[in-house]
């Protein structure tokens, strides 16, 4: 039995030759459990926002209500979701809310979906951006 699993454990490593720089950023990651690139990438984008929670095993990352200081009638909260250890584009999950204030009380509201598609754009172009980041380093 041992003498079956030594040629399977060498023929894994490519028999011996050097691995491409490439592989120095491969997409998946193993000491969180979601990728990398894409979780770092979301508490970049998102850091202008007060965080309620962050599950890096879990990949989901919750803000608290945030008010821009040039429209304080309305407010809005983000849930970002990882849903893979691979930099994909489909592997990003964007949910936000929105809140209007009338007569002093909050009033949900709709939100635009390019609003989330921009936020979906602006964390993959950061994703990719470390990545190429850390290939090149």
């Amino acid at each position: 039995m041992a003498a079956l699993a030594l040629p399977l454990a060498l023929g894994a490593c490519g028999g011996g030759k050097d691995r491409p720089k490439t592989d120095l950023a491969a997409s998946k990651v193993t000491t969180i459990g979601v990728n990398a690139y894409l979780w770092r990438a979301t508490l970049d984008t998102l850091s202008f926002m007060p965080l309620v929670q962050t599950d890096s095993n879990g990949g989901v990352i919750v803000t608290d209500w945030y008010i821009n200081p040039a429209i304080s009638t309305e407010r809005v909260k983000v849930t970002v979701t990882i849903l893979d250890q691979d930099l994909r584009a489909d592997g990003l999950r964007v949910a936000a809310l929105r809140e209007v204030n009338q007569n002093g009380q909050w009033v949900a509201a709709p939100v635009k979906a390019a609003t989330v598609q921009k936020l979906e754009d602006a964390i993959l172009t950061r994703a990719r951006d470390l990545r190429r980041a850390a290939v090149a380093g």
